[in-house]
């Protein structure tokens, strides 16, 4: 996931704190409505027409974020971020999509982890060694799988494999790291895979730390 992707979703982040705040009575009133959180956060998302990551970031948010400081801090933090951004919406559609889906890795996709490979050259596993031969690879992700200590996931848009995201339980903490095809980058699908991964490991990892690494690996 490239700067530009993590800039561009704090900044999906504070633009919906900063519209949470103009309408924050309504969206008080669809959260009371709604059934459960889940519920909660489509609401919030509909009502001012942001993506899911922040309509969770303004279920989640404390009352002193509605402070007028709290406020003046989250203003000035947008401005920060759009100055930094470069490219439109337009150039990153995929940034704020919610097409991207996550599904479970499985032997079938053997082609999109030869694509990775053949692009980055380390094992699946993020130790950074050599990568051995692709069944080996996916035999020991699978062994890994079974005994709960990963998760591979293939981001997909229609039929098309757009990357993957790999989860790696190590000491504690689940090592994530997402990898986006070449003919897909650029688009902003790293940080829409970013954004689904969160739910998706921690339903697999609960009470698990995520930390994310660098891309590509």
């Amino acid at each position: 996931m490239t700067a530009p992707d993590r800039a561009a979703t704090r900044r999906d982040i504070t633009a919906a704190l900063e519209a949470a705040f103009e309408r924050r009575h309504e969206v008080l009133d669809a959260i009371v409505e709604a059934e459960d959180r889940a519920s909660a956060i489509n609401s919030i998302a509909t009502l001012l027409s942001v993506p899911a990551i922040g309509a969770e970031a303004v279920l989640g948010m404390s009352f002193d974020r509605l402070t007028v400081t709290a406020r003046r801090e989250n203003a000035a933090e947008l401005e920060d971020l759009n100055s930094q951004l470069t490219f439109t919406q337009t150039e990153r559609p995929a940034s704020t999509s919610e097409t991207l889906t996550l599904r479970q890795f499985t032997d079938a996709d053997a082609d999109i982890f030869e694509k990775r490979t053949s692009d980055v050259g380390a094992a699946g596993d993020g130790s950074g060694s050599p990568a051995s031969g692709i069944a080996d690879e996916i035999s020991a992700a699978n062994s890994r799988m079974h005994a709960e200590e990963a998760v591979w996931l293939v981001a997909t848009e229609g039929s098309d494999k757009i990357g993957l995201v790999f989860g790696e339980l190590s000491d504690g903490e689940v090592h994530v790291r997402i990898w986006i095809a070449p003919e897909h980058r650029k688009k902003g699908y790293g940080t829409s895979a970013l954004r689904r991964s969160r739910s998706e490991l921690a339903a697999y990892f609960p009470g698990v730390p995520l930390v994310i690494r660098a891309p590509g690996s």
